[in-house]
C-alpha cells in the first residue's frame, strides 16, 4: 500500500487555522504538564514566535523582536501565522535560507513547521479535554522526520548519544516502517520493536505518552526502551 505525500504548505494553513480556532475554547490558564511547567498561554506566546522565528530565518532576514507581552493570544498567533505562511509562500520550496542544518531550501521550514503545528496542536486541544482527528499519514511524516531529521541532528550536536542497539518502529495505521540505526548504521537484529498507530509513535518521539499506552505494543527489551526516551531524541 502506498499513501500521498504530505502537501506541507497546504497542510500547515489548515493546521494553523484549527490553532487559531481552538485558542479561545481553552482556558489559557489551564496547565499542559508533558511541557514542564508551561500553562496554555506559554504554549500559544511559544509556537507563535516560533512560527515568527521560522520566517526570518527561511528569508535569511533579521528576526525583528516582537516583545514580551502580554499578548491577545488569537490575534498574536494569527499575525504569526500569517506572517510565516505567507514567507514561505513568496519563497517557494527551493528559495535557500538558513535551516536547522545550515543553507537549505524553504521546504524545509514547510515540513518542519507542519510538524511544529501539529505537536502543539495536539498540546492545546489534550489541555483543553479537546480531541484531535489527523490523517495518520501526516502523524507517519512526524515519526519520518525525527528518524530523519531531528533525532540525528541531536546525535552530531552531542546533546544525545547514539544507539547502542537498532530501534524499530512500526506504524499499523499509515502503514510505515523506520528503524533508528546504531552508530555503524545497523538495522538488523532490532533489539525492540514498538508498534501501534502513527500517533503514538510521534507522539511517543516527542515525550507527549509511554510506553504504556494502550495504542503501542512493545516487542523486546522494555527497560532498554525506557531509557532510550528518557533521552532527548528531539529538541
Amino acid at each position: 500500500m502506498t499513501t500521498a505525500p504530505v502537501d506541507h504548505l497546504v497542510t500547515l494553513a489548515a493546521l494553523q487555522e484549527q490553532f487559531r480556532s481552538t485558542i479561545d475554547e481553552v482556558d489559557p490558564t489551564a496547565p499542559v504538564p508533558w511541557c514542564g511547567r508551561w500553562k496554555v498561554r506559554d504554549l500559544v506566546e511559544h509556537l507563535a514566535r516560533v512560527h515568527h522565528w521560522a520566517a526570518a530565518q527561511a528569508a535569511r532576514t533579521p528576526e525583528v523582536p516582537l516583545g514580551r507581552g502580554p499578548f491577545d493570544l488569537a490575534p498574536f498567533y494569527a499575525e504569526q501565522a500569517a506572517e510565516l505562511h505567507a514567507t514561505l509562500t513568496r519563497l517557494g520550496p527551493d528559495a535557500i535560507g538558513s535551516t536547522l542544518n545550515g543553507p537549505g531550501p524553504a521546504s524545509f521550514w514547510y515540513r518542519r513547521q507542519v510538524h511544529e503545528t501539529l505537536v502543539h496542536l495536539w498540546d492545546l486541544r489534550t489541555a483543553g479535554h479537546l480531541t484531535l482527528d489527523a490523517d495518520p499519514t501526516l502523524w507517519a511524516d512526524t515519526v519520518d522526520e525525527v528518524v530523519t531529521v531531528m533525532f540525528p541532528r541531536q546525535v552530531r550536536l552531542g546533546r544525545t548519544p547514539v544507539l547502542e542497539r537498532p530501534l524499530t518502529l512500526v506504524a499499523d495505521d499509515a502503514p510505515r516502517r523506520w528503524t533508528l540505526a546504531t552508530a555503524d548504521e545497523t538495522t538488523d537484529n532490532a533489539a525492540l520493536t514498538v508498534t501501534g498507530s502513527a500517533e503514538a509513535l510521534a507522539l511517543l518521539l516527542w515525550g507527549r505518552t509511554t510506553p504504556d499506552d494502550p495504542r503501542l505494543s512493545v516487542d523486546g527489551d522494555r527497560p532498554w526502551l525506557t531509557q532510550v526516551l528518557a533521552r532527548p531524541l528531539t529538541p
